[in-house]
């Protein structure tokens, strides 16, 4: 088993790479998770101004537990509504360095669900 420590640091390497490749727009904001083992944190950021237009997590939702399936399925309705409410429909979508499992494919298909173009 890989320790944490050098789980993230691989998870850090995999996401910036990620990142050379994939930038947000004006038009078509990224949309970024950051899970922790507690928590999970969405936002819609446009790289063009550095500005970050929508966020949602269980911390500001003040959900009972964040670290599940159910919590980022509602944060990625959460996210989405946010982001209608903004007219943003269309978003690049990065996983952050995260497996597109569990509770980051969760919050993707429920964002989607909800209206989000990815």
């Amino acid at each position: 088993m890989i320790p944490l420590r050098k789980r993230n640091a691989i998870r850090q390497r995999v996401h910036t790479r990620i990142r050379r490749k994939m930038v947000g727009t004006t038009v078509r904001p990224r949309l970024n998770i950051y899970r922790s083992l507690n928590h999970i944190y969405a936002q819609v950021i446009d790289d063009s101004q550095g500005v970050t237009l929508v966020s949602a997590s269980t911390v500001a939702a003040k959900a009972k537990t964040g670290g599940n399936v159910a919590a980022a399925k509602e944060i990625g309705k959460l996210i989405a509504e946010r982001a209608k409410e903004k007219g943003i429909k269309k978003v690049v979508f990065d996983r952050g360095g995260y497996l597109y499992h569990g509770r980051v494919k969760a919050l993707a298909d429920a964002a989607r669900e909800a209206g989000l173009e990815f």
